[in-house]
């Protein structure tokens, strides 16, 4: 059976079921990737310089013999690779569905795998996923000052049944200065991207769909502009949540958090929290006194939070007196 070239659709219906191997060069497959993709380099990032320059300064025919040298001494290694995935059904794909993915594709036919080839290969990926942010998405904002369980009741709805996008586990960052403690490193700004729209598109036709208000820089990723802009036209719900619960909820939530690390956040926003503030905020610190040390901080957040959110007429204040998400859940779908 000969390799089937498919588009982006048919893959992604296909990648369900099936093993995608993303056969770039490590350091392409390391900056972003097709989610749940495996790398399986046709090329080492060195090799891969060496064609493209021989592509490029002497022809077409020099550079697939240099790469035939590498390519060769590797066949056995890819087969037994792709072997222990223990799939009969292969997905490839490499930058433009060109040489790259049609060698392995090749490769692994001849020996007996039925192999689907993405047309356009990674780049005709990149701009479906940039479509995504172009569609139309019901969206209801769920905002609230800091502190207010946002994310947490976010997951509750899912729990019950609907539709979510949470931005900052895709981001890997929290949002705020403390935010991004304690987590995984952030992804590239492309990495991002395809696990948004590829979320988005999951979810396409289940309305509504919740997310949090965020500023569009979440950590060192940026919401995409079309996405941002549907976020922005979105009516916000605002769980308006007395200071001292939501100061509650923080002490619990980061006063747990290494005391270096937080200094670390303290001292970043030093500018804007002011010396005198940072200074006592960072003696409560060093005191153990999580409550006080936060409270500056929450006075501080609470006061930049209209700044950096979304600004619109279009605000459903939704008064609560707690941040336990199953009350505030009813709240929020009864203010619906």
């Amino acid at each position: 059976m000969a390799v089937q070239k498919i588009d982006i659709l048919q893959f992604l219906a296909l990648s369900e079921k099936h093993p995608v191997l993303d056969v770039r060069s490590p350091s392409e497959y390391a900056h972003a990737h097709i989610e749940l993709a495996i790398s399986l380099p046709l090329f080492t990032d060195e090799e891969r310089k060496i064609v493209g320059t021989a592509y490029k300064q002497e022809s077409r025919e020099n550079a697939i013999k240099i790469g035939l040298e590498y390519f060769g001494p590797r066949m056995r290694q890819i087969v037994e690779e792709v072997e222990a995935l223990n799939s009969k059904t292969i997905l490839v794909h490499c930058w433009r569905g060109g040489m790259r993915s049609g060698a392995i594709a090749w490769l692994l036919d001849l020996y007996g795998f039925t192999v689907y080839s993405l047309e356009g290969g990674y780049k005709a990926y990149r701009n479906w996923i940039i479509n995504q942010f172009e569609e139309n998405h019901n969206l209801k904002i769920v905002g609230g000052y800091t502190g207010s369980a946002k994310t947490l009741l976010l997951h509750k709805l899912e729990m019950e049944g609907h539709s979510i996008i949470d931005l900052e586990a895709l981001a890997n960052h929290k949002g705020s200065a403390l935010g991004g403690i304690g987590l995984p490193p952030q992804h590239s700004q492309e990495m991002f991207e395809n696990l948004l729209g590829t979320d988005l598109f999951k979810k396409q036709g289940k309305k509504p769909l919740f997310v949090e208000d965020e500023s569009q820089r979440i950590g060192n990723t940026l919401i995409p502009n079309s996405f941002y802009n549907q976020m922005k036209a979105s009516t916000v719900y605002f769980l308006d949540i007395p200071f001292e619960a939501r100061l509650t909820y923080l002490v619990e939530e980061y006063g747990v958090l290494p005391k270096d690390k937080l200094a670390d956040s303290i001292n970043r926003i030093q500018k804007r929290l002011g010396g005198l503030e940072s200074k006592n905020a960072l003696t409560f610190l060093e005191e153990n006194n999580m409550k006080e040390c936060f409270r500056i901080l929450l006075n501080y957040y609470d006061k930049w939070y209209l700044k950096g959110s979304l600004k619109k007429d279009s605000l459903v204040k939704i008064p609560s007196e707690t941040i336990d998400t199953d009350i505030n859940s009813t709240l929020l779908l009864n203010a619906l």
